[in-house]
């Protein structure tokens, strides 16, 4: 197999064979990084790789992409990737080593060691042409606003930091507030990775943003207010969410009115993120409560649509309904094809990497539930799907948390906070 070498740290290489990759160990390789999709031409397949992989004794990893569909998402686990195996030179391939030199190159742009005319010199040396490279740069540069995600493994959590270049205001939507359920403890390692980010560059936090009150993690809207001085807000529809869990908590001096919120947004409502106008779209059928929040050419739709590869979001919580998600999915989907889409969770299908940014075209030409798919076609397909899962383990953790914005229970009288479980209150148990 021909490897060329880009530093001490990165060789690239055009598809090797299975016997190929076994040799590379050693080679004195100590991770293989696959590019190529599942199923691309060529390709040899990520199960045949990883299994070569391991034969050779190499970390395998799998980031499926093209130049064409880039997104920050990918050069984050590219950059990552490299870090954590920095104990032995990396194998980075795809079909002709186009796309890892590619990766290489921007990686190297966005953090300050090389330059523009170094990308193409670079090209030059290898042979390969750089344009799809430097034109994710320019696309990268010119965005309004710029949207940095941020992925919580343990929760499949994507938390995003939205911001304006021109003013620095940002906006911080659907943080995540640790909590491990089985000792109890929580920790605001998630939301003080966030606030680092905002520091180092610069930035004023002017909203902190819900989605919905979310069934699978706690927020940290109320943290990070405290932190911040930040606006929090959600949809005004939040008040039949909080009157529906209020009944299954028997919780009678839990507030029904919105009021842990700074804003309530109507559907239709429009806002302001530094100089960027923004508006608010009603998208319930997961929740009573959903809103997909519009800023710039940027939809974060949440739980709604998840990548293609995923499809989209279940209907089967209390509250939730296929059809009315239909609706609100083509809602979304009548937005123009360009605008980015940034949903709210990724479960990594086939053991790719964290995905969280797509288009409104793209959704319509793949999405796995929604293209070339009609509306009663989806509706059975959402219900079935949705018969086969189990509750999320933090539903009942979590939103007695959330409809309360993210506060904690008050203290009880030895100091110490209590969640509340109700027994036998939903269907759905995973024995």
């Amino acid at each position: 197999m021909f490897t060329t070498r880009i530093n001490d740290h990165l060789s690239i290489a055009a598809q090797p064979s299975a016997a190929e990759i076994e040799r590379l160990g050693e080679a004195g390789f100590s991770a293989l990084v696959n590019l190529r999709p599942e199923g691309e031409e060529g390709g040899i397949g990520t199960r045949a790789e990883k299994d070569a992989a391991a034969e050779a004794g190499l970390s395998y990893i799998f980031i499926p992409l093209t130049l064409s569909g880039l997104t920050d998402a990918d050069v984050d686990a590219f950059r990552a990737a490299m870090a954590r195996h920095d104990k032995g030179p990396v194998l980075a391939h795809c079909r002709t080593g186009h796309r890892a030199l590619a990766l290489h190159a921007i990686i190297e742009v966005i953090d300050g060691r090389m330059t523009r005319d170094q990308v193409l010199a670079l090209g030059d040396r290898h042979g390969m042409d750089m344009t799809a490279a430097l034109a994710f740069l320019d696309r990268r540069a010119a965005r309004r606003p710029q949207v940095k995600g941020f992925f919580d493994p343990r929760t499949w959590s994507v938390q995003y930091v939205v911001s304006d270049p021109q003013t620095s205001k940002c906006a911080i939507i659907d943080p995540v507030l640790d909590y491990d359920e089985k000792s109890g403890r929580t920790s605001t390692d998630n939301a003080d990775r966030i606030l680092a980010y905002v520091a180092h560059e610069g930035l004023t936090v002017e909203w902190i943003l819900d989605t919905h009150p979310h069934a699978d993690h706690l927020s940290a809207a109320h943290y990070l207010k405290s932190k911040t001085e930040a606006q929090t807000a959600i949809g005004d529809h939040v008040v039949d969410v909080q009157m529906l869990w209020k009944d299954i908590y028997n919780w009678p001096e839990l507030r029904t009115d919105g009021s842990y919120w700074d804003r309530l947004f109507k559907p239709g409502d429009s806002f302001k993120l530094g100089s960027i106008d923004a508006a608010v779209m009603f998208s319930p059928g997961h929740t009573l409560a959903s809103i997909t929040y519009v800023i710039g050419d940027a939809a974060f739709v949440h739980d709604t649509i998840f990548m293609p590869d995923s499809g989209t979001a279940r209907t089967d919580f209390p509250g939730g309904s296929a059809d009315v998600l239909w609706t609100s999915i083509q809602e979304i989907l009548a937005l123009p094809d360009e605008t980015r889409v940034f949903t709210g969770h990724d479960y990594q299908p086939g053991g790719r990497h964290p995905r969280w940014e797509s288009t409104v075209g793209e959704q319509k030409r793949s999405n796995a539930h929604l293209a070339n798919i009609n509306e009663q076609a989806f509706i059975q397909l959402r219900q079935a799907r949705d018969r086969t899962l189990a509750m999320p383990k933090l539903i009942l953790h979590a939103l007695q948390v959330n409809v309360r914005g993210g506060r904690l229970p008050e203290p009880e009288n030895n100091g110490r906070r209590y969640l509340k479980i109700p027994l036998d209150a939903l269907e759905g148990g995973a024995w």
